[in-house]
C-alpha cells in the first residue's frame, strides 16, 4: 500500500500533462515585468492560481477533487507547504518543491459523509461544492488517492489504476466501482470491505494504441496517464538560476539548448553541462542537479519519464546602478537596478577647441513593485538597496507610493529622461480593455531625418512576449559627423476625439560597450584637434520625440515631454502622457521616437481612457546604512558613516547617503499607517528613488576622478559642472557633511 507521501508524489506525476513543462514555461508573467537579467537570480516565491473543484454537486461518499496551480515565480528552487481547507478545517497538507519559473498542479480528493454546503480554501483562493443525501441503502465506502502506474506507458501496455478504499462504518459494506477511460466504460467492479477496513484496490486497464494523455475515472475520482511510442520515454532538461538565457548542453555528444523536451529511445544517455557559463552580463557556476548530484556529467538509463534540472548561481557579473531587492516572505527578490538617468557624466556638446560640456541627468526613478512578491516582515515592507557594482552612489530620498485604484484598471508611473531634469512622479490609470495597437510601426536606423522607409515592427510591439524591436547604438555610426539614430515611427490613427492620450510602453536600453563609447568620443576630440569642429557640436543627441503637424512636418514636443529612457537592467512597463503634444488641426496622429542609444521595445499601445480617481499614500522608510559584502573598489573620499540614516532620506535635498561597492541601505516601510482598502478598489505599490551614481574613469566614467567630491546636486547643468556652479555649502549642508560623512576612505597607494 502506498504511503501518504508516496501518493502525493504520484498524484503530482499524474497531472504533469496539465503543467507547462519547461524550465522557462510556467513562469508567472506580468505586464509589469519583474523578471531577472542574466546572472542575477531571484529567490523562490510561491503563488497559487486556478483553484478548481470538480464535481461541485455530489452525493454522500462521493469524492470531490480539488486542484490548484502552484507557481514558483522566483528563479531559484524552493519549497512551500500548501493546505487544503474544507469548512475551515485543514483536510490535507502537501509540501511541494519547485525549480524556478515552473508550475505544478496539486490535487486533493475530499469525501464528506454529511450532506450540506462546503467551502474550499487554498491560500487566498476559495471554491465550493454541495453534498446531497445518499439514496437509502447506498454504500458508505470512500475512494481516495487515485494513482496510475506507469504514468508514461506504451501502446497496449497494462496500466494499474489504484485507489485507497475505506469503510468508515461498523458494518461490512460493498461498493460498485465504474471504471472509465476518456469517458468510455471499461468495466464495473464490486469491492467488499469489512467494518472499519482500509485497503488499496487495483483496476488494470489497457493503455490503448492512441498516443497522448488519457483520463481515467473510478466513479467521480479522476486521474490520467500518457501513452508514448513503444521503446521510447520522455526526457526533459532545464536550467534553474541565473536568469532565463538558454543553457547549451550536450546529450551523447550532441549540442542542445534548454528547455529541452524530447521523447527518445530507451537506453543509456550521457548528459554534460558547462561550468562556468559566460553570459552577456555575468558568469554563472554550476551548483547541483535536482537530486543533489554535483557532477557536471551524468550517465543515466532512460527507462521512464525523466527530468534533469541543473541549478546555476552567479559567480560574477556586470550591471550598473544600485540594485533593489525586496522581502518576499522567504528571501529577498531582485527587483531592478535603479536610476540609470542618475548616471553622472552625460555629455552635451564639444567646442571647436575640444572642450566638452556635460549636461543633463536626473536622479529620479519610479519602480512598480510586484505585489505578489511584497510581503510584510515584522510590520514593515522590507527592501534593500545594494551597491553590487564598482560605483559611488548618492542616495537622496526613497519612499513607497501605495495606490488604490478601481478594480479593472491598471496603474503605472513613467520613467525619467536625462535631458529633462524635472521631477515627474505621476501615477496614470490605464484601462486594459481600452488598449489599442498602433496602426503601423516602422523602424529606421540611419541619418537623422530619414524618411520612414524601414522595417515593419508592428508584430514586435503588438504583444508583450519578449520579442523586441531591433536597435543599434549611435556610436556605430559611420563617422562623428554622420550620426545614425534609432527612429521608431508610430501611426496612432485618428485620436482627435480623445481627451486623454497615453502611450503604454515596455522597453529596455542597452548602453553597449564602454570601449565603443570612448572610441566615439575620440572621433570628436580628434576632429577638434584637426580644426574640423564648430562650437556646440553635439556628441550624442539625447532621446527625443516628434509629432507630425497638419502639414506633415515633424515637430519636436516640449522639452519636459520628451520620451523617457527605459531601464537598462530589465524591461519595465511605463506610461508617457501625450496630451497636448499634437498641434491643432491634426487628424493623422503620428509620433517618431528618436534615440542615440540602443533602445528597444517589446510592447507599445495607446490608452484613451479617462484618468480614474485614485488614492495615494506615501510611506517614508526607516533606513540603515551598512556593509553587506567585500569590495575591490578604488573609490575614495568621505562616505556616509554606517548606522541610522533615516533623517537623510526624508526629502530630495542634496543631503545624501553616500556609499560604494559593498554597501547597502536597508529600507523599512511601516505597514501600520496604511488605510483599509475600500470596496471596489485594488492596491498597487511603487517605490520612488532619487539617486545619483558615478562610475570609475575608464569604465564609462569620463571627465572626473573616482572620488566622492565634487558632490552632485539637483539643478546642476551637468556633471562635472563648471567652476561657476557649486554644491550648496550653506549652514545646513555643512552640518550634514560634518555629521554624517565621516567614513573617510583614502585613495589606493
Amino acid at each position: 500500500m502506498f504511503s501518504r507521501s508516496a501518493s502525493v508524489k504520484l498524484k503530482a506525476i499524474l497531472i504533469i500533462d496539465l503543467m507547462i513543462i519547461s524550465g522557462a514555461a510556467g513562469a508567472y508573467f506580468y505586464l509589469q515585468n519583474q523578471g531577472v537579467i542574466g546572472g542575477i537570480t531571484t529567490p523562490a516565491k510561491f503563488i497559487l492560481t486556478n483553484l478548481t473543484v470538480d464535481p461541485t454537486n455530489v452525493t454522500e461518499g462521493d469524492a470531490v477533487q480539488m486542484a490548484v496551480n502552484v507557481t514558483n515565480v522566483g528563479d531559484l528552487a524552493g519549497n512551500d507547504t500548501i493546505n487544503f481547507d474544507v469548512n475551515n478545517v485543514v483536510k490535507d497538507t502537501q509540501n511541494v518543491t519547485l525549480e524556478g519559473a515552473t508550475t505544478q498542479v496539486l490535487t486533493y480528493d475530499d469525501v464528506e459523509g454529511n450532506f450540506g454546503n462546503y467551502t474550499v480554501q487554498v491560500g487566498d483562493l476559495t471554491g465550493s461544492f454541495v453534498v446531497n443525501p445518499a439514496p437509502p441503502g447506498a454504500s458508505k465506502i470512500i475512494l481516495t488517492d487515485l494513482n496510475t502506474f506507469p504514468y508514461e506507458a506504451w501502446p497496449s501496455q497494462m496500466v494499474n489504476v489504484t485507489a485507497s478504499a475505506q469503510n468508515p462504518t461498523n458494518q461490512p459494506d460493498k461498493l460498485t466501482v465504474r471504471v472509465t477511460v476518456d469517458n468510455a466504460w471499461v468495466e464495473t467492479k464490486v469491492i467488499s470491505l469489512n467494518a472499519s477496513a482500509t485497503e488499496t484496490v487495483v483496476f488494470p486497464v489497457n493503455a490503448s494504441d492512441v498516443l497522448g494523455t488519457h483520463t481515467v475515472k473510478l466513479n467521480t475520482l479522476a486521474g490520467a496517464y500518457t501513452v508514448v511510442q513503444s521503446g521510447y520515454h520522455t526526457l526533459e532538461v532545464s536550467r534553474s538560476g541565473g536568469g532565463s538565457t538558454p543553457l547549451t548542453f550536450t546529450l551523447n555528444g550532441v549540442s542542445h539548448e534548454t528547455p529541452y523536451i524530447q521523447t527518445l529511445p530507451d537506453g543509456t544517455y550521457t548528459l554534460q553541462v558547462p561550468n562556468p557559463v559566460t553570459l552577456a552580463t555575468g558568469v554563472l557556476g554550476f551548483s547541483t542537479w535536482q537530486d543533489g548530484d554535483t557532477s557536471t556529467t551524468r550517465t543515466f538509463a532512460l527507462d521512464q519519464q525523466t527530468f534533469m534540472i541543473a541549478t546555476y548561481t552567479i559567480i560574477s557579473g556586470y550591471a550598473s546602478c544600485p540594485s533593489l531587492f525586496m522581502w518576499n516572505g522567504t528571501g529577498y527578490s531582485y527587483v531592478t537596478d535603479v536610476s540609470n538617468s542618475g548616471w553622472l557624466g552625460y555629455m552635451g556638446t564639444i567646442s571647436s577647441s575640444g572642450t566638452i560640456t556635460f549636461s543633463g541627468g536626473t536622479p529620479w526613478d519610479y519602480v512598480k513593485l510586484n505585489p505578489n512578491l511584497l510581503v510584510a516582515k515584522n510590520g514593515y515592507y522590507d527592501m534593500t538597496l545594494a551597491q553590487q557594482w564598482d560605483e559611488i552612489f548618492y542616495l537622496d530620498t526613497a519612499y513607497m507610493v501605495v495606490v488604490d485604484h478601481p478594480i479593472g484598471t491598471d496603474v503605472y508611473s513613467t520613467m525619467s529622461n536625462y535631458v529633462n531634469q524635472a521631477f515627474n512622479g505621476q501615477i496614470y490609470t490605464v484601462n486594459p480593455n481600452d488598449l489599442q495597437t498602433p496602426l503601423s510601426a516602422t523602424y529606421v536606423w540611419g541619418p537623422a531625418g530619414t524618411t520612414e522607409k524601414g522595417q515593419n515592427v508592428l508584430p514586435q510591439i503588438s504583444k508583450l512576449d519578449g520579442t523586441f524591436t531591433p536597435g543599434n547604438s549611435g556610436d556605430l555610426s559611420p563617422s562623428y559627423n554622420n550620426v545614425y539614430l534609432n527612429q521608431l515611427t508610430l501611426d496612432l490613427g485618428n485620436l482627435s476625439s480623445a481627451k486623454d492620450i497615453k502611450l503604454v510602453l515596455n522597453g529596455i536600453v542597452d548602453w553597449g560597450n564602454y570601449q565603443d563609447y570612448y572610441s566615439w568620443i575620440n572621433q570628436f576630440t580628434n576632429a577638434a584637434s584637426a580644426g574640423l569642429l564648430t562650437n556646440g557640436t553635439t556628441i550624442y543627441p539625447g532621446p527625443y520625440m516628434e509629432v507630425k503637424d497638419a502639414s506633415g512636418n515633424w515637430v519636436r514636443v516640449a522639452q519636459d515631454k520628451q520620451i523617457p529612457m527605459p531601464s537598462d537592467s530589465n524591461a519595465r512597463t511605463f506610461v508617457v502622457d501625450l496630451a497636448g503634444d499634437f498641434p491643432k488641426g491634426v487628424t493623422d496622429y503620428q509620433i517618431r521616437i528618436c534615440n542615440f542609444f540602443n533602445v528597444t521595445y517589446d510592447y507599445i499601445a495607446v490608452d484613451t481612457s479617462s484618468q480614474q480617481n485614485i488614492t495615494i499614500q506615501k510611506i517614508m522608510p526607516v533606513a540603515t546604512l551598512s556593509a553587506w559584502g567585500p569590495t575591490q573598489s578604488t573609490s575614495s573620499g568621505n562616505f556616509t558613516r554606517y548606522g541610522d540614516v533615516t533623517a537623510l532620506l526624508q526629502s530630495a535635498d542634496n543631503m545624501y547617503v553616500i556609499g560604494r561597492q559593498g554597501d547597502e541601505v536597508s529600507l523599512q516601510f511601516p505597514v501600520s499607517g496604511l488605510t483599509k482598502l475600500a470596496p471596489g478598489m485594488e492596491r498597487d505599490y511603487f517605490i520612488f528613488i532619487a539617486c545619483w551614481f558615478k562610475d570609475p574613469p575608464g569604465q564609462w566614467g569620463y571627465g572626473f576622478n573616482f572620488t566622492v567630491d565634487p558632490l552632485p546636486y539637483i539643478g546642476m547643468t551637468g556633471y562635472p559642472y563648471t567652476a561657476t556652479q557649486s554644491y550648496p555649502y550653506d549652514t545646513a549642508h555643512l552640518a550634514y557633511l560634518k555629521t554624517y560623512n565621516t567614513r573617510t576612505i583614502p585613495p589606493p597607494s
